[in-house]
Order: structure tokens, then sequence, then C-alpha cells
């Protein structure tokens, strides 16, 4: 039986390259064409791959709905949630987690810091979108016309003397951070608190959400914060293999 299943599934990469005849199929897997013919009908009838009229077969819809409705029922706060507690119990410091959603940041998960000196931060509030760590990652990754158009749009308030003053210091920072794979707010909100931040990515390598590592000046310095950086990127690349259903030493 599992040979069968196994032969069955080895189908389904073939007919993503393009649709085949029942030949092509019996020579990838290698067995007899009455054997891949069952095989191919077994798929058909459960809407896996659809023979068309020339007698060749390809995916069928039900494959990329079910695969629709998996993406669209992940819930990724329930799967970071445990890393990041995890990483909160390892460091001690405030943990967030945010995703973009029309065209704000919002905060969707928090694991509050150990030491007395709080952060304000609350689940469901938006960021400040110019300055935030998360903020930067999810917007860097946008399709370059929706990030230019959005930084157009964006007011830029200068919460201190480190804050992005305009659109075209935004969409540099934005260039920087796209190209090294995380981001920082060091003091750019709040002069006292400063922020390293990591994406999780989806099946597509595209980010789904961000998760940051904050802390004030009182508790750590930037510099000192900042070598917490691997951990961060290590955690957020675990969280991202759970996301997509992979085995975590891919994407180490």
């Amino acid at each position: 039986m599992s040979q069968t299943v196994d032969r069955a599934l080895s189908i389904l990469p073939l007919l993503a390259e393009g649709p085949a005849d029942l030949g092509q199929v019996a020579d990838r897997l290698d067995v007899h064409k009455s054997t891949a013919l069952r095989l191919l009908r077994t798929l058909h009838e459960h809407g896996l791959v659809y023979r068309q009229s020339d007698q060749r077969y390809r995916l069928g819809a039900r494959l990329f709905a079910l695969a629709q409705e998996a993406v669209e029922n992940l819930d990724v706060r329930e799967i970071a949630h445990p890393h990041l507690v995890r990483l909160n119990e390892n460091i001690g410091h405030t943990v967030h987690l945010a995703v973009h959603e029309d065209n704000e940041v919002l905060y969707i998960d928090k694991v509050d810091s150990r030491y007395p000196v709080r952060m304000y931060s609350r689940i469901g509030k938006p960021v400040a979108i110019t300055v935030a760590a998360v903020a930067k990652l999810l917007l860097a990754d946008l399709p370059e016309p929706e990030r230019r158009a959005l930084a157009d749009k964006l007011d830029y308030p200068m919460y201190t003397a480190r804050s992005t003053p305009s659109a075209s210091a935004f969409l540099r920072e934005l260039d920087k951070v796209g190209e090294q794979g995380w981001a920082t707010d060091l003091g750019g909100h709040e002069e006292s608190i400063n922020c390293v931040a990591a994406p999780i990515r989806g099946t597509d390598g595209r980010v789904v959400a961000a998760m940051s590592v904050s802390a004030p000046n009182v508790v750590v310095t930037a510099d000192e914060l900042l070598t917490l950086l691997p951990l961060v990127r290590r955690t957020a690349e675990t969280i991202s293999a759970e996301y997509s259903g992979k085995d975590p030493k891919e994407s180490s």
C-alpha cells in the first residue's frame, strides 16, 4: 500500500512540469501502463488530476483548491507563538509578531519582557509604520510600484531625531532591509527603545509576518541588542519552516 501511495504522489510533481500522457507517466514511475492508468484514474476520481481531450493528464482543480484552503487556514500567530515564548524565556526581552493588513502594520502577538521596564505596545494596535523594524520588513517585500505608491502616501512624523524624514529616505531604507533580510529601529520611534526584527516567510518565499525583539536602553544597549540578531533570525527561520511545512534543515 505504501508503494502505491508513493507512486501516486510521484505523479503530481511530474504533472506540475506540464501535461503528460500515459506513456510518460509510466516511464517516469518505471511501471507498466496498466499500473499507471489505475493510479491516474484514482487521482482523477478525487479531482487531483484531469484528463484532457488530447488524452494527456494535468493537475486537477481540486488540488489547487486544497492548497488555497490550506494556505487560508494557516494561522501564523498560532504557529509562531510557542517559538516567541521560548525566545522570550531565553533572552528576557519583549517579543512582537506583526502583519501587514490594509496599509497598516499591526501587532498580532506580544510576549512581555521579564524586566520591570516594559513597552506599552498592544496586540491589535498599528505600529509607527515609517520607523518600526517589523514594518520595514513587511513593506520591503512589496512589489516596487506598490512600495513606492505607499511611501508617497505616508506622513513622516519626526518622533525623534532618528526618525525617517521622507519618502525617499524611507525607500532607501526599505531597499537596504530587503537586501540584508533584517531590520532595526534604533531610537527611531522612542529615543530609549531599540528593536531588531526578522521576517517570517511562506512557501513562496514572500514575507507573511515579521517578528522583533525590543528593549529599552536602561536594560540593554543598542549594540548589545544587535548581538541577539542571529538568534532572532534563527527563530524566524524556524517559524517560517513550520509555517511552510518544511523540514527546518531545508531553511538553514
